[in-house]
């Protein structure tokens, strides 16, 4: 059976790609900062879910979460970095502390996430990045959330090219949603659960990608009819 790890899995987004992968027969690991969310989702994603409280932008919740990772798993197949936050303000309106939460669990905790990872990945393991429409076109009133996401990309293709020479076949993507129905976006846009759908077929790898590709969620879905 597979293992897979998801940050910001209790609901959403991350939510919906566990319960795909569980539905795929996965073992899956999800996290996140609220720990009352986090139970409701391990109830509801039942026997095959594990969950732990991980505050992505602390680097002592990090070790934790991945020593955790590692004494239940050991090895993990699939590494979904999905934990985000956006502030829906012009950069005038914004605060430091405002911006840097953005930059550290946007950016920053991907980063250092996955970097612990690295060494637990499976030979044939894949990464996937959750970016954002933002972090290709940008957007107003999202100044400091486009740039993490922009980063995020930066980072999937550069991290592409490394594994490229130093794994036998562990590759990274990186999905950018678009608008999506969440708490995040009070509800507008496409639904989490085509989002997940579109994450697990680039795990599947049913778009025929190359590592470090960009997976344009409306665009593979207007394509699939």
């Amino acid at each position: 059976m597979k293992k897979a790890v998801v940050t910001g899995g209790s609901r959403g987004i991350g939510f919906e790609i566990a319960r795909k992968l569980i539905e795929k027969n996965y073992r899956v690991v999800i996290c996140s900062r609220n720990s009352e969310d986090l139970e409701k989702a391990r109830e509801s994603l039942g026997e095959r879910c594990f969950a732990f409280q991980c505050d992505v932008s602390d680097s002592e919740s990090l070790d934790s979460f991945v020593e955790n990772v590692k004494e239940i798993f050991g090895e993990v197949d699939v590494l979904v970095n999905n934990a985000g936050v956006a502030v829906w303000k012009n950069l005038s309106e914004q605060t430091d502390e405002e911006i840097e939460k953005q930059v550290r669990i946007n950016f920053e905790g991907l980063v250092k996430l996955t970097r612990r990872f690295l060494s637990l990945m499976s030979k044939e393991g894949v990464i996937v990045n959750i970016g954002s429409g933002a972090g290709k076109h940008g957007h107003p009133g999202l100044s400091v959330y486009s740039a993490t996401k922009f980063a995020v990309r930066g980072f999937t293709k550069s991290l592409a090219g490394e594994l490229d020479k130093e794994s036998e076949g562990l590759k990274v993507y990186v999905v950018n949603p678009g608008m999506t129905a969440t708490k995040m976006t009070n509800f507008r846009g496409v639904s989490p659960e085509k989002v997940a759908q579109v994450v697990m077929n680039a795990i599947e790898n049913k778009y025929d990608l190359e590592s470090g590709d960009d997976v344009d969620v409306w665009e593979f879905l207007e394509n699939s009819g």
